[in-house]
């Protein structure tokens, strides 16, 4: 029986995000990277209060897009689209992929005076990794109902973070936490020697506006 192998090779994709307002060089600048099974459009709505014509929201899209739902054949243009930034297929190529996409995207918006990056849900993971292992070096990192991917070198992460303000948003009716979760997640950063806050809000698993409005004003 002939043996199946595996390979891999490199390819040109071509990678969509948005951006919100617009800002110069002593501006302010957001970085949002959305959930499992958003969009970039869709997750940057619920930024557009931080337009204020000095501020400029960027909303970089996963790679991976699908149809949401399970119907079965043809999709229609009623079929409602998700991205994802990962699976566990192939999860080594995956991050490499995203941390070199963020980071060219980084290069083309460009630098300004201050950096903001807001990873929610599954993008709490991306923005993390992409901060630890790629070439952006924000004011601020903001992780928003998720979690810190397990398998991030926390003394690698210490590092990277070494002059990042890191901020951890959680709702106190977000189904995807959990007290225990919650306090390991702090011990894993106090025993890395990581400095934090956290910030609780009394909504579900979502963008709560009056948490970032808070955030837009301390920044």
């Amino acid at each position: 029986m002939t043996e199946v192998s595996e390979h891999h090779i490199e390819v040109a994709r071509t990678a969509r995000y948005y951006r919100l307002g617009q800002c110069n060089r002593e501006g302010e600048l957001w970085y949002v990277l959305h959930g499992y099974r958003q969009t970039a459009a869709r997750f940057l709505r619920r930024f557009t209060v931080l337009a204020d014509g000095s501020r400029m929201v960027v909303a970089p899209e996963a790679l991976n897009r699908f149809y949401v739902g399970s119907e079965p054949g043809r999709h229609g243009p009623e079929s409602i689209v998700g991205a994802t930034w990962m699976t566990r297929e192939d999860r080594e190529f995956e991050i490499q992929d995203y941390v070199r996409y963020l980071d060219a995207l980084r290069k083309d918006i460009g630098p300004v005076s201050s950096t903001t990056v807001l990873g929610f849900s599954q993008g709490v993971a991306t923005a993390a990794r992409w901060v630890v292992l790629g070439k952006i070096r924000p004011d601020r990192l903001v992780l928003w109902g998720d979690y810190l991917p397990p398998d991030l070198d926390m003394e690698v992460a210490r590092g990277a973070l070494k002059d990042i303000e890191l901020i951890i948003v959680r709702g106190s009716e977000d189904p995807a936490l959990d007290e225990i979760s919650n306090m390991k997640e702090e011990e894993r950063l106090r025993g890395a020697g990581i400095p934090y806050q956290v910030i609780m809000h009394s909504g579900g698993h979502d963008i709560d506006r009056q948490t970032l409005n808070s955030l837009a004003i301390r920044s």
